[in-house]
This record gives C-alpha cells, sequence and structure tokens, in this order.
C-alpha cells in the first residue's frame, strides 16, 4: 500500500510537472500578455505582447481552454519553447498546474488512511490536497 500510494504521488507530480516547469521556471523563458480573441477545440487563441527581454510579439499564441481562460481577457503567459504554446503565469498558473498533483494527495490520502491505517497521515495529505485545489478555485 505504501508503494501504491508514492506511486499516486509521483504520478500526480509528473502530470503536473509539464506545465508547472515552464511557470516556476521563467528564466530565460519569454514571458507576456495575451489577449484571448477566440475559443475553440479546447483551444483559445489570441495575440502575444512581450514583457521580458528578448521576446517578440507573435499574431498568434495558443493556451488551453479551460475554466482558466475565458475569451475577451487578458493574461499573463509564459511561451514554450519551440512553438506558439503558452501557459499561464503568476499565481493563478503556478496553482492551477499543481492541480492534478492536488487531486494525486486526495487519492493517496484514501490510500494511506485506508490500507495502510495512517489515519492522521491520512487527513493530512487530504487537508494539503483540499488546500491545493480550493487555493486554485479561488485564485483562477
Amino acid at each position: 500500500m505504501g508503494a501504491l500510494a508514492v506511486l499516486i504521488l509521483v504520478a500526480g507530480v509528473w502530470g503536473s510537472w509539464g506545465s508547472a516547469q515552464h511557470v516556476m521556471l521563467t528564466k530565460g523563458r519569454e514571458r507576456g500578455t495575451v489577449e484571448v480573441t477566440g475559443c475553440a477545440g479546447g483551444r483559445c487563441a489570441g495575440p502575444y505582447t512581450p514583457l521580458s527581454a528578448g521576446s517578440t510579439a507573435r499574431a498568434r499564441v495558443v493556451l488551453d481552454q479551460s475554466v482558466a481562460v475565458r475569451e475577451g481577457r487578458t493574461y499573463t503567459v509564459v511561451l514554450k519553447p519551440g512553438g506558439d504554446r503558452a501557459v499561464r503565469s503568476g499565481p493563478a498558473g503556478v496553482l492551477y498546474a499543481w492541480v492534478p498533483f492536488g487531486g494525486a494527495l486526495l487519492l493517496a490520502s484514501v490510500v494511506v488512511a485506508g490500507g495502510l491505517g495512517r489515519v492522521r497521515a491520512g487527513w493530512v495529505l487530504a487537508g494539503s490536497g483540499v488546500a491545493l485545489l480550493t487555493a486554485a478555485f479561488v485564485t483562477v
């Protein structure tokens, strides 16, 4: 059961790291804003205005459409290297990137409390997961 709990947590970190690395490790990355002009097919797009030195303006960059992105609003973003894909930056972007890990904390809490009999540790994991998901919901 311990190995299963660790596996769940590692999977949560792995699922979050794809976006979180771009949001948290911004040194040398292009940062700017995107005004979302249209959303279709699970993606939103709009013109990119640079904020960091060395970044160039682009006519169109793409954000994944979610509850965190709405048409007609402007968001601070970090561009992923080698393309026109962007992820939200700032506190909202960091918290939103770690949402899969928050879900993994909740799932692992059930395994730890029920399978291992470590009820207090299970409550700590569950509380951490709920806190992370609530903070992401409130911030986004």
